[in-house]
């Protein structure tokens, strides 16, 4: 299972110091870990909402560490791409996993597969046993369709305002924060479905 799916930045962005990442959009999935834990049963709604931003929050900062780590490392310049290109950058994006050990932020450990396209990081969180292949693939189709259908990549672009349009993704594409296996008639289905909603 998936336990969250997040857009945040990856690149240094002008209202942020430089080893800071905004959360632009977060979607967790499954039960709360403040609700299983014997120590945080006693949060108020409001507490365990602020715990679980933070733990968002602490998993872009991994993620976004990795993402320079990758990108120092292999040399290559990141070219911004126009309006009708998200294809191009999508294939030049940086990828990766991250192992988030048991308490750092989730209470057990997880596996962070990331996509750093550009200055936007896509991260999915998923739980040790979980198909990272198959997760790597969600991930990928997931970023396809916000960049094409919601052109994130453009001047002014405003995830925050996009919210609803990626919770229909994620409800078609990852329900319930479960993987799909699809087979290409069911993909080709669903294709058409997400991009009848998308161009509404």
């Amino acid at each position: 299972m998936v336990r969250c799916f997040l857009i945040h930045t990856v690149c240094p962005v002008s209202a942020l110091s430089a080893g800071e990442s905004r959360v632009l959009y977060s979607r967790v999935f499954g039960p709360d870990d403040g609700v299983l834990s014997e120590r945080h049963r006693e949060l108020s709604p409001e507490e365990r909402r602020l715990l679980q931003k933070e733990k968002v929050a602490a998993v872009a900062r991994q993620v976004r560490s990795a993402v320079s780590l990758s990108r120092e490392a292999s040399g290559r310049l990141i070219v911004e791409t126009m309006p009708g290109e998200e294809n191009l950058a999508l294939q030049d994006a940086d990828c990766g996993v991250v192992r988030l050990r048991a308490g750092d932020p989730f209470s057990e450990e997880t596996s962070a597969l990331w996509l750093g396209v550009q200055s936007l990081g896509f991260t999915l969180v998923c739980e040790p046993h979980e198909n990272l292949l198959l997760a790597e693939g969600t991930l990928r189709n997931l970023t396809r369709h916000c960049l094409e259908h919601l052109h994130m990549l453009g001047q002014g672009s405003e995830v925050l305002l996009k919210s609803n349009r990626i919770d229909v993704l994620l409800s078609r594409l990852l329900p319930h924060g479960q993987l799909l296996f699809l087979n290409h008639r069911f993909a080709q289905s669903l294709e058409k479905e997400v991009a009848a909603y998308m161009a509404k």
